[in-house]
């Protein structure tokens, strides 16, 4: 193998088994309790999991009755070169399809469940993956954080609506935050508190507050952790209560835009008809109805926005849309 391509695929590996994050059960059940209408009569697809190990195949297959499901489909990524970072190389990547109870236990026998091989490594990119995205009606999974901007634009690309977890720092991707805008995905429902990511053991966490071990089992918080989707819920049309009132001397505008800088979410004045600077933990409280996203951090000079020459973190331009 040509050193460039060995390095190349050494690098992928790396990436690869950085994202080996497994959700746990209990984020799972808090987000997608929000769409339980959603999914009557739906094929749901998980394409970034391990169909034997994944939380996310965990609460499709229970509650598969429930949901009134049509089919459940799970593929994984399973890296077949041999190297020093894959934990995978002696296994065969699969796919899991459930249709549901057969034999009136509620739960999901290993008999009512199909196994099928993949002829590739189940990469979400591969022909045979994609065909199976093609039979999806909704996409939910822990895809990849290193191929966030590629998964999300195969979702968009084969027109699929879908529920997954990604960092907020996504948002301020480009390719991300223009969906954000134009309305195509909004945030979910569940983005407070800490999420912890089930590692394997040998997974090197460097920072102990970011890592605990409960049960034998380690764990890891990798920051501020969203949900992404383009299913409607209650919350994208709950109003944000706003209680402060514009004052020229409490909102300082930019350098470099026509708009007033506001450091908190729950300080965003409500009878102010201009345009404002918001930090990106507004996406969590975002109603169309409500607001109108006007632009992400760059001023006239599209550089970023600044006041007396000093950038605050990353703001998104927002207005009021009934003033």
């Amino acid at each position: 193998m040509a050193k460039k391509s060995l390095n190349s695929n050494l690098h992928q590996a790396k990436n690869n088994k950085k994202d080996e994050f497994y959700t746990q059960l209990s984020d799972i059940e808090r987000e997608l309790k929000h769409y339980k209408s959603h999914f009557k009569g739906k094929t749901v697809y998980c394409n970034c999991d391990d169909p034997r190990i994944s939380n996310f195949f965990h609460y499709f297959s229970y509650n598969f009755e429930k949901l009134g499901l049509k089919k459940l489909i799970t593929t994984c990524y399973k890296n077949q070169d041999r190297d020093l970072f894959s934990q995978h190389n002696t296994e065969q990547a699969i796919s899991l399809e459930y249709t549901g109870d057969k034999n009136g236990d509620n739960i999901p026998n290993p008999e009512e469940i199909g196994i099928h091989y993949l002829k590739g490594d189940g990469d979400f990119r591969s022909p045979e993956c994609i065909e199976l995205l093609k039979q999806a009606d909704i996409v939910v999974t822990n895809p990849p954080f290193s191929l966030f901007r590629e998964y999300i634009a195969q979702l968009i690309e084969y027109d699929k609506k879908f529920i997954v977890i990604g960092h907020q720092n996504a948002i301020t991707y480009k390719e991300i935050f223009t969906l954000l805008k134009e309305n195509k995905i909004w945030l979910g429902a569940d983005n407070g508190g800490t999420k912890w990511f089930k590692v394997n053991d040998d997974y090197d966490i460097k920072t102990e507050s970011r890592k605990k071990t409960e049960n034998g089992e380690k764990f890891f918080s990798m920051g501020s952790i969203v949900w992404f989707t383009n299913l409607d819920i209650m919350k994208r049309h709950e109003r944000l209560i706003l209680y402060k009132s514009y004052s020229i001397d409490e909102y300082i505008k930019y350098d470099n835009y026509d708009a007033i800088n506001v450091d908190r979410v729950a300080e965003i004045p409500f009878d102010y008809d201009g345009v404002m600077g918001v930090p990106i933990t507004f996406l969590d409280k975002y109603n169309p109805e409500q607001f109108e996203i006007v632009k992400f951090r760059k001023g006239n000079d599209d550089k970023d926005l600044s006041i007396n020459g000093k950038c605050p973190y990353f703001r998104i331009l927002i207005k009021h849309k009934k003033l």
